[in-house]
């Protein structure tokens, strides 16, 4: 099983481009063995550290295999919506891990 967690901050005013972008790429993690388990969107009363940006929102996402990651990653349907992504996120964190 892999882990993902994922930071994800929006370039102001793109919110809606995002929604678009999410709307194509969440249903494609389920053809890979993938689950969104989590969709947070925290505000600022979340963060503790109070000098850290708050991201727009959190994902948790789960694969079978690394091999359904990277299957994932490769989907010709979520290269074609890669230009929504690039539109609307300044930024993001992506970390990978594993069960333990």
């Amino acid at each position: 099983m892999v882990h993902i967690t994922q930071l994800i901050y929006i370039q102001e005013g793109q919110e809606d481009v995002f929604h678009e972008f999410e709307n194509v790429a969440i249903p494609i993690i389920l053809k890979y063995n993938g689950r969104l388990t989590l969709r947070i969107r925290p505000d600022q009363t979340s963060v503790i550290e109070q000098h850290i940006e708050v991201p727009y929102e959190i994902h948790f996402v789960e694969f079978d295999t690394e091999e359904d990651f990277e299957n994932f990653k490769k989907d010709d349907e979520r290269k074609s919506i890669l230009h929504l992504k690039e539109k609307s996120i300044r930024s993001s964190i992506l970390i990978q891990g594993k069960q333990i």
